[in-house]
């Protein structure tokens, strides 16, 4: 038999009941409290009078708690009979909330109908506070994951992120997902202009985002300077350390902000931590951080320096890329450019704008010197000027300057020592300066300098050798009225050696005149001291008896004994001026191109044979003799003219033949010259010789030039000629001149005035008693020239001239007559 265990006193029930470790109430069904413990009361401070039959149980429960007793205990209660550990938060008397755990009991009658509640209540103070910390720890996790989450994310970014911008736009996007932050803004250290840039930044970002100097006063500075980590938590404590961020705070309605330094281990020093950026966020609200929210933070600024170090080797690395493309590029397009002014001009559209914003170069040839420049706008003038001399003086670079042109940089140009000159330039905008670019352009002018001294020897070495051509050219041509000349040579663009192209023309008796045009083989010295003794030689060989067919055949003897001048090709002609027969023979060489007035032209193909010293079929020379009319011309070329690898001598013949015969009527000066830059332009690869022969007076002179001022000074040239030919004295030969010029540059002011092509008719006559000219043009003359028949020019005209007629039908023509002094 089991004996009960007994404690060394007597326990009294009503003890246990008022001073148990928990509460008991017992309420009427309708809640109303009929009895309660001590322990209840010690609790809660109430009094047992004040509750006993005058408070219900749902009374003493806060606004919250009386909905949920209504809504879900007092149910639960009634058709369960009991419901457990209900938390509840109790109104105390002194107004305390107590956290409580309710265990309630129904109890009911013999009929099933409730009777009383039994409550048990428990503290619950400590078991609230145990369940906050696990939730607070439990949301710090979570934070911390979401903070862990967001930064693996950043770091990936960081590690894809090649450039500055593109780092410091995963850094500005981290402060949101990982704190909170409302914005966030970067700046970048410029170590190039000591100064920090806002690169990247939210919509929303309050902090200002103007460059700030690093030796400013400005939080974002003074973070850069120090590296530390700045949390300003309110606006006072902005107030008192930094005004200008205070005001920015209050402005955006900003709470606390974050400075924090982006940092990496110097390069030169490891030891050394080296603050690369400011990466600045701010909440909407005042916010104290954790420190673990600290820690990440400052592991935030590790990652970011650390890849925007990683970035700018990239840059570096892709920056000597474009660079060394953009100096072989260069090197490759000035090397396309043999002239001195095109490489000079090619440099810089090179510079402007993919290196700098404005460039120029300077170089110190000739009497005046050479400028090229582009871009905009220029520096001051005078303070370049400055610069430039000091540089030239000093063969020292000066990459900085004071005032407004500070980043503009002033470099030499130098070549074999010595300076040629200097090249100019003002960095792009956002781009580094020229200080930062040191190597890069001084490599640069250095390669210019080469270009531009290689350009500048090409041109003196060209320069010598078209002198020592043109010496070796005919110098004076014969004069006579009976015959004029007109000659062009132009030597190869791109060719620095003397060419073998030449003519000649030389009176072999007073009434006998002799034209030719050769070409010898090769080029260089040989083929001018060749082309010297060849000319010399024809002067030497030609006599009244020999004529053309002999003279070659003692050139072919002559070129046995100078072997150079074997397969040297001549057209040769012989004109007597007394009878205007002309004798002409062809060794080799391309046709004459023969035209007479009213005549279209035609090509001289007879007396043709081989090339001198050729010993090509026969033997025996051939000569051609005709006859030509007075004003006949005879044009004489060399193979440059016509020749073209990519076309036919064939068509060379025509072009030549339909650009002859639409200058037909031109004035003789300038025609060669005309007909030259017509047919092959300034570009070409073979030198270009030829020689016009206009013989006999003609009886009418009939020009047509067109609507081009330059054009008056060759018809004038070539109506002196017409006029002196004819015997007109001196005095109505200037009379003349000056009335056809005054009426010509009318004719192309105001008749051709919209009409560059319009074309102006001069026909001369020499009539028994005057001499008559009429300038004829087709032009539509403006209403405010309507009566230009009394404006200056006219006035001039009539003052010289002893009859002038104005005609105003389908075009204008002015009709002038000029008395002849040996008919008064």
């Amino acid at each position: 038999m089991t004996q009960d265990l007994k404690v060394p006193w007597e326990e009294d029930p009503g003890d246990l009941y008022e001073n148990a470790p928990c509460g008991y109430l017992t309420t009427l069904p309708d809640g109303t409290i009929v009895k309660v413990n001590a322990t209840f009361l010690t609790w809660t401070g109430y009094e047992r009078t004040s509750l006993v039959g005058h408070r219900r149980f749902r009374d003493l429960l806060g606004p919250g708690d009386k909905i949920y007793h209504e809504t879900h205990y007092a149910p639960l209660l009634s058709m369960q009979d009991e419901v457990h550990e209900v938390a509840f938060d109790l109104e105390c008397a002194d107004g305390r909330r107590l956290p409580i755990l309710v265990n309630s009991v129904l109890g009911r009658d013999q009929n099933g109908l409730p009777r009383v509640i039994r409550t048990t209540i428990f503290n619950a103070t400590e078991r609230r506070g145990y369940e906050k910390e696990l939730l607070a720890a439990r949301r710090a996790a979570e934070a911390s994951e979401r903070r862990v989450r967001v930064l693996q994310q950043i770091v990936a970014d960081l590690a894809a992120a090649p450039t500055e911008a593109e780092v410091a736009d995963a850094v500005v996007r981290a402060p949101g997902p990982a704190f909170g932050a409302s914005s966030a803004t970067v700046w970048l250290v410029d170590p190039d202009r000591d100064q920090l840039t806002a690169i990247a930044g939210t919509e929303s970002a309050g902090l200002t985002r103007d460059d700030i100097p690093r030796d400013s006063s400005r939080a974002i500075a003074e973070v850069a300077r120090r590296g530390d980590l700045h949390v300003i938590g309110s606006v006072e404590e902005a107030e008192e350390h930094f005004p200008e961020l205070a005001a920015t705070m209050l402005r955006s309605r900003r709470g606390t902000m974050v400075l924090l330094p982006l940092t990496s281990a110097s390069a030169d020093e490891p030891s050394v931590v080296e603050v690369l950026g400011v990466l600045g966020f701010d909440f909407t609200e005042q916010r104290e951080l954790s420190d673990s929210e600290l820690r990440v933070v400052r592991l935030l600024g590790h990652q970011a320096g650390q890849a925007l170090d990683r970035a700018r080797l990239y840059d570096d690395a892709r920056r000597r890329e474009i660079r060394a493309t953009f100096l072989a590029e260069t090197t490759r397009s000035l090397e396309v450019l043999p002239r001195l002014t095109p490489r000079a001009r090619r440099l810089i559209e090179r510079m402007v704008p993919e290196i700098a914003e404005w460039a120029s170069v300077r170089l110190q040839v000739g009497p005046a010197g050479l400028l090229a420049d582009a871009g905009g706008p220029a520096p001051d003038p005078e303070r370049l000027t400055e610069r430039i001399t000091e540089v030239v003086a000093s063969g020292e670079a000066q990459l900085t300057d004071k005032g407004p042109d500070s980043d503009c940089a002033v470099l030499p140009l130098v070549a074999n020592g010595k300076v040629l000159g200097t090249l100019s330039l003002r960095m792009a905008p956002g781009r580094r300066t020229a200080s930062a670019e040191t190597v890069f352009l001084t490599d640069l002018a250095d390669r210019a300098g080469l270009a531009l001294e290689n350009a500048r020897l090409y041109e003196q070495e060209r320069a010598i050798a078209r002198t020592l051509q043109r010496s070796l050219l005919a110098a004076d041509m014969p004069s006579d009225p009976r015959f004029a000349v007109e000659t062009h040579y132009q030597a190869a663009a791109h060719d620095l050696e003397v060419g073998g192209d030449w003519f000649d023309a030389f009176m072999i008796t007073p009434d006998k005149l002799a034209v030719v045009v050769g070409d010898v083989v090769g080029r260089g010295i040989d083929a001018a001291t060749t082309m010297g003794q060849l000319r010399s030689a024809i002067r030497a060989l030609a006599t009244a008896e020999a004529g053309p067919a002999r003279l070659l055949e003692r050139l072919d003897r002559f070129v046995e004994r100078v072997e150079s001048a074997r397969m040297a090709t001549v057209a040769y002609a012989e004109v007597d001026l007394a009878t205007n027969e002309m004798t002409y023979a062809c060794a080799g060489h391309l046709p004459p191109l023969l035209t007479e007035p009213g005549g279209s032209p035609r090509y001289l193909l007879d007396a043709r044979s081989g090339a001198l010293g050729s010993r090509a079929g026969r033997n025996a020379r051939l000569e051609h003799r005709i006859r030509l009319s007075a004003g006949s011309r005879l044009l004489l070329y060399t193979d440059g003219l016509i020749e073209r690898r990519t076309r036919r001598i064939d068509a060379g013949f025509e072009v030549l033949a339909r650009a002859y015969a639409g200058r037909r009527d031109a004035p003789l000066p300038g025609l060669t010259a005309g007909l030259a830059d017509f047919l092959v332009g300034r570009d070409h690869a073979d030198d270009v010789c030829l020689l016009c022969l206009s013989l006999g007076t003609e009886e009418k002179l009939e020009r047509a030039i067109g609507a081009d001022p330059v054009q008056i000074a060759l018809l004038r040239k070539d109506l002196r000629g017409w006029l002196v030919s004819h015997g007109i004295d001196d005095e109505s030969t200037q009379a003349v001149l000056l009335a056809c010029s005054e009426a010509v540059a009318n004719a192309i002011e105001h008749g051709y005035r919209d009409n560059p092509f319009g074309i102006v008719e001069v026909v001369a006559r020499v009539l028994p008693e005057s001499i008559e000219v009429c300038v004829r043009d087709q032009g539509n003359w403006p209403a405010t020239a309507a009566d230009v028949s009394r404006g200056r020019g006219m006035q001039l005209i009539r003052q010289v001239m002893d009859h002038v007629e104005f005609d105003r039908g389908e075009g204008t023509t002015v009709t002038m007559r000029r008395t002849r002094r040996e008919a008064r």
